[in-house]
């Protein structure tokens, strides 16, 4: 289930590019940043598919168990980590500490349980791996603290590279 929605997933933002949504929607300056940050995003989720194949497939010599294990940690952790932000800011906004809780819609609350089943899902499938291949736990805590690094890469890193090559305008 969990590479159904990861192939899923990637598969929607295949069709925001499709549609051009970019160019048509609130911010039509930043259309080619998004664009490319888009089809970052679905080569993360569509290797995320591959990582969870693996992690259920017959043991092979490469990757090996302990990278697969550090590299499932990591995806579920920034996935957690993810999840985690936006139950916190649908929080904020049913309480009136951000936006409005009239904001809150159907279509967020699904986004939001979408990523809370991914972080389950990829939970389970890390800690599966870990149990059945006896990886130390250092793995996984090591696994697990990449989560900060992907998150600012994607969030900050990627937007900054993208503005500094001139693809998007500065914020």
């Amino acid at each position: 289930m969990t590479v159904l929605c990861c192939v899923g997933f990637a598969a929607v933002n295949v069709v925001f590019a499709i549609g051009d949504r970019f160019a048509e929607g609130a911010y039509p300056e930043y259309a080619a940043g998004l664009e490319v940050m888009n089809w970052l995003v679905v080569v993360l989720k569509l290797l995320g598919a591959a990582l969870v194949v693996l992690s259920v497939a017959r043991p092979l010599r490469f990757p090996a168990p302990g990278a697969v294990a550090v590299a499932l940690w990591a995806a579920f952790s920034t996935v957690a980590v993810y999840a985690a932000g936006n139950v916190a800011h649908v929080a904020a906004m049913a309480t009136g500490l951000a936006g409005e809780a009239a904001d809150i819609d159907a279509a967020g609350i699904a986004y939001v349980a979408f990523f809370l089943l991914m972080s389950a899902g990829l939970g389970t499938l890390a800690l599966s791996h870990t149990r059945r291949h006896r990886i130390r736990p250092r793995t996984a805590v090591l696994g697990a603290l990449g989560a900060p690094f992907i998150l600012s890469g994607i969030l900050a890193a990627a937007p900054a590279l993208l503005t500094a090559l001139g693809i998007m305008p500065p914020v």
